[in-house]
């Protein structure tokens, strides 16, 4: 769906004026209600922290958005082949399913010290792992959903010109597929993020957004360890816009999902 400029400088207005309103109320309580920096610290020292400590934020964002990046990759890669597999058979979604449900309500902080504990001290790919892990359930539930979730009409219609279950497959259930797709990626890159960050609390390389949170936290740099915390807010929100123009790129002219 196409939105005219007007429509689109709204649905940006809305959101930046909500941000500067909710900030401002910020810096307001801390001052008004004399808010310890060890307890809250005002925006204001946020960003100068921010600012003073660009350099160091960003290679740990970039430490923690490859991790992010690669795990959301390989996630979503998985998540489609397994909910192509998983709707053609019954019997192994009925196996799968269950279990995909139980690995994910396994603590993060398990899963993590396990992979840790399997690869090197320096290693990334433990949180890789883990971010491949939530981002793969995401995707396999939703685009199994779609895959599944056809108008029995459309599937009907197909078969009475005789049609193949690959061409059912690819006229009918991979184009309702494509939209529970990009829902699901528009959920699993902010949590990708989120994921890869805190799999950082846990051990391992403490050269990421996570580590540095609790580093400054741990001798009482509240308003550097917030500016981290504004350093992965923002990667969060680069990924979720990549997974929004990606979609916008990909289904040109068709109404956008979770708008």
């Amino acid at each position: 769906m196409n939105r005219s400029p007007r429509a689109l400088a709204a649905m940006v207005v809305a959101p930046v004026a909500f941000g500067i309103a909710f900030v401002a109320l910020w810096e307001a309580a801390v001052k008004v209600l004399d808010l310890q920096p060890y307890f809250l610290p005002p925006p204001s020292a946020i960003w100068r922290e921010f600012q003073a400590n660009a350099a160091l934020i960003w290679e740990a964002t970039k430490v923690s958005g490859s991790n992010a990046l690669v795990g959301l990759v390989i996630g979503t890669v998985l998540g489609v082949a397994l909910a192509f597999v998983l709707s053609r058979f019954r019997v192994l979604n009925e196996l799968v399913t269950p279990l995909a449900v139980a690995l994910n309500a396994v603590p993060i902080f398990v899963l993590v010290a396990l992979f840790n504990n399997m690869f090197s001290v320096t290693s990334e790919v433990p949180r890789r792992l883990m971010v491949t892990l939530v981002v793969n359930f995401i995707v396999l539930v939703n685009v199994a959903k779609g895959l599944t979730q056809v108008d029995r009409t459309h599937v009907e219609l197909m078969r009475s010109y005789a049609a193949s279950e690959v061409a059912v497959l690819r006229k009918v259930r991979v184009p309702n597929a494509v939209p529970y797709l990009f829902i699901a990626l528009k959920i699993a890159a902010p949590a990708a993020v989120i994921t890869a960050f805190v799999s950082e609390y846990f051990g391992g390389s403490q050269n990421g957004l996570g580590s540095r949170i609790v580093g400054n936290i741990a001798i009482s740099k509240n308003a550097t360890a917030w500016g981290y915390v504004l350093g992965a807010c923002l990667l969060g929100l680069a990924f979720y816009l990549a997974a929004v123009l990606a979609e916008r790129a990909a289904t040109p002219g068709r109404p956008q999902s979770a708008e």
